[in-house]
């Protein structure tokens, strides 16, 4: 009496392999940097925009019969240049188009990937401004350094001691506003070890970070120090600096940055020459659908007093 087992059907029946009908996506990080710019609108041609700046008039304490002394202005000017023409493209061929089950996915997430490719190209650009100090030198603007190595763990880390000086410089150099702290992962690292130790112990304001670590589900902490609001970030710049005021940059260095935000205080300023588009071409001699997104516009750090810059290892 003949019948079917699995034996006979997992020759040719049974199928080894199944294909899902969804694309798996990879994990992307959340973007914020372009949102710290203050992109300028009065820019209409050209290639360079040129802003003026005027300094302050000094009150001096005055005698009797003694002659006025006249004070002069000090002018200057700030140059942000359209230096920046980037672009991302892809394609499909006919071969690939006709035979693949995805194509048609593949096609539509083209716009969406090219964009998130120029928009982690910003991110990076916008972040490493940072690097537009002076490096190896402190930075000073009003008696404060703008631009230090970290003073945790033998000047390898950021400390509470360093948010304190990054607000104190901000205050001297009246950069009132918004003030955000973006860090290194290593460095969120190094206070999410810190619940336990004396520094934490018994303070309110730290409450319940036992139990929520200091970052979110995206990238803000759950607490607030010394008035900065701290996000976390993969895209902070590597520093060309090797020592600062007689201290040594670590090895494998990251610049953390700690600015006032908000309208004229914002620290980068830029100008679009032209926004992110997309365009299509079919290219016959390669029987090719082909893809490409650009865009052209400048960066510049604009107040580097509304910028301070602390400089630790990015790693643990």
């Amino acid at each position: 009496m003949a019948g079917i087992d699995y034996a006979k059907v997992n020759e040719n029946l049974v199928r080894s392999e199944i294909w899902s009908n969804e694309l798996k996506d990879v994990l992307q990080e959340r973007l914020m940097a372009d949102g710290m710019v203050r992109w300028l609108q009065n820019f209409p041609d050209g290639n360079q925009l040129t802003i003026p700046s005027i300094g302050e008039l000094p009150m001096r304490e005055v005698s009797e019969g003694t002659p006025v002394a006249y004070d002069t202005l000090d002018t200057g000017e700030f140059n942000l240049t359209i230096d920046r023409y980037v672009e991302s493209a892809t394609y499909i061929t006919d071969k690939a188009k006709q035979d693949a089950y995805y194509a048609q996915q593949l096609i539509g997430m083209f716009p969406a990937k090219m964009r998130r490719a120029l928009d982690e190209n910003m991110e990076g650009s916008v972040l490493s401004l940072a690097n537009s100090q002076t490096v190896n030198d402190l930075n000073t603007i009003n008696g404060a350094a703008h631009r230090f190595v970290g003073s945790g763990d033998t000047n390898t880390n950021l400390s509470l001691d360093d948010f304190a000086k990054a607000k104190y410089a901000l205050d001297k150099a009246s950069a009132y506003g918004a003030r955000v702290a973006i860090i290194d992962p290593s460095q969120e690292f190094v206070f999410n070890k810190l619940v336990g130790a004396q520094a934490f112990s018994n303070n309110p304001a730290f409450g319940g970070v036992v139990q929520t670590g200091f970052s979110d589900s995206g990238m803000r902490f759950i607490r607030n120090f010394f008035g900065f609001d701290v996000y976390v970030s993969n895209f902070l710049a590597t520093p060309a600096d090797t020592t600062i005021n007689a201290i040594s940059v670590p090895a494998s260095p990251v610049t953390n940055i700690f600015m006032a935000t908000g309208g004229d205080l914002t620290p980068f300023v830029g100008a679009y020459r032209q926004m992110p588009r997309v365009e299509f071409e079919r290219n016959k001699d390669l029987r090719r659908d082909e893809y490409v997104m650009n865009a052209r516009f400048g960066l510049k750090l604009y107040r580097p007093e509304c910028i301070v810059s602390i400089l630790t290892k990015s790693t643990i």
